[in-house]
């Protein structure tokens, strides 16, 4: 009899396996086109799967909190008219199966120390992270085949890696012994932390561990160098005060300082396009595309970064459409895995919260990041043809943080002036 099998899907590039994490739908359940199904949760965003085909849900293969790879089987749908007693069940897919082929993203291309693609030389799956660990830590494939996995059919997880870091005493094997002596050490282990009778111990959620392992890997990865300017924002203020009322009338948009932001950064990537670039060991990937990503607060206080593809493209009402829906769809959950990757570039504002100045922490594997503060109103010094005067006016702090590795104080600095002239020459002639 007919069935569908439903595997998980291609939820982008580097993303190789995803968490179920519920079960929108049980066996026996009728399924409508497009019905969603399942929600997964991955390393850069959560989802729903709809089903492609009309029919009834006949066995769930995994079960909920279990992490799966991307392509695999993991329910079958009898098609809606047949025989569902009858229906044959493939079976499971053997945890030693061929793997489909997996896209690497350029900052998890192999090195000699790190196992190839999703699996090692011993045929066992490795996620992107515990690559980027081991490529770290100088481990070669074979010492890698070597430690004790306790994830599902013996994979090897994160915290089994940094278990064996932590314990780890003797030269990595496989290495001739200049380079297992140029190889850096194990971290030392973190002291333990006293907890009080009155003290309320609260577990991470996924999101928060997962970006508090993108943090410490992005300054262990990156020479964070951060420059400050003050810039006066005084004709934008001016010109968004003036249209955000005509644009909610008009098109049914809020007008915020983001995509002005946002031009302002794509313009200024295009005049240095040496600050849109990532690195990959000694090799400088020149990104041909300007996607700036922006830093949004979820309402459970995790952050996620939606983003604005090719906006060096777009005019002003584009952008502004679009950073709206993005936020949006970012609060309730419902954004798209492509739509937070492939940025070369990141926006965050501390200025939402009342901070004046941040020094943001790079995007892996961008180069760069701007932070912009808060809007206030402050006495500054005007130069007139008759001589300096004091005046009010509503300044703001921009933040560059960049990888110094290929960023310089030079590159950097000019890039952070040409946005700062794009925001103080604003044309408040314009429309929207």
């Amino acid at each position: 009899m007919a069935t569908f099998e439903l595997k998980i899907p291609k939820l982008g590039e580097s993303i190789t396996e995803a968490t179920i994490t519920k079960w929108l739908k049980q066996v026996g359940d009728s399924i409508e086109l497009d019905d969603p199904i399942l929600e997964l949760a991955t390393d850069k965003v959560d989802s729903e799967i709809p089903s492609p085909v009309e029919g009834v849900l006949k066995k769930q293969l995994f079960n909920e909190g279990e992490t799966v790879e991307v392509d695999t089987v993991i329910a079958i749908i009898a098609m809606e008219g047949e025989d569902e007693d009858s229906t044959e069940e493939p079976a499971q897919q053997a945890p030693g199966a061929p793997e489909p082929e997996e896209v690497t993203a350029p900052n998890e291309q192999q090195t000699p120390a790190a196992p190839a693609a999703g699996k090692g030389t011993d045929g066992r799956f490795y996620s992107p992270l515990v690559r980027s660990i081991a490529r770290q830590e100088n481990i070669s494939a074979e010492e890698l085949a070597g430690i004790p996995g306790t994830g599902k059919t013996g994979r090897l997880t994160r915290d089994d890696l940094l278990s064996y870091l932590k314990n780890r005493k003797d030269k990595p094997s496989g290495q001739p012994a200049s380079a297992a002596a140029a190889a850096p050490s194990a971290k030392p282990s973190a002291p333990a932390i006293p907890v009080g009778d009155k003290d309320e111990v609260v577990e991470m959620d996924r999101i928060r561990k997962l970006i508090a392992d993108h943090m410490v890997m992005s300054e262990d990865t990156s020479v964070h160098i951060t420059l400050f300017r003050e810039v006066n924002m005084e004709q934008v203020v001016r010109w968004r005060n003036k249209h955000k009322a005509i644009l909610m009338d008009r098109e049914g948009e809020k007008l915020t300082f983001t995509p002005i932001f946002i031009e302002a950064i794509a313009r200024a990537l295009r005049d240095y396009p040496m600050v849109n670039v990532s690195l990959d060991g000694n090799k400088i990937i020149k990104r041909k595309n300007i996607n700036v990503g922006m830093a949004a607060a979820l309402p459970d206080g995790n952050l996620i970064v939606p983003v604005i593809k090719n906006a060096d493209h777009k005019n002003l009402l584009g952008i502004a459409k679009e950073v709206n829906d993005l936020a949006n769809r970012a609060r309730q959950n419902k954004l798209k895995p492509d739509e937070i990757q492939g940025g070369t570039f990141t926006l965050t504002n501390f200025g939402t919260f009342g901070a004046t100045m941040g020094t943001p922490i790079i995007n892996q594997p961008q180069v760069g990041i701007l932070g912009v503060g808060l809007i206030q109103k402050k006495p500054v010094v005007i130069e007139g043809p008759d001589g300096d005067s004091i005046g009010i006016r509503h300044m703001m702090d921009l933040s560059l943080a960049c990888d110094h590795r290929i960023v310089d104080g030079a590159l950097g600095g000019m890039f952070l002036q040409r946005v700062a002239e794009y925001l103080e020459n604003f044309d408040v002639n314009q429309g929207i």
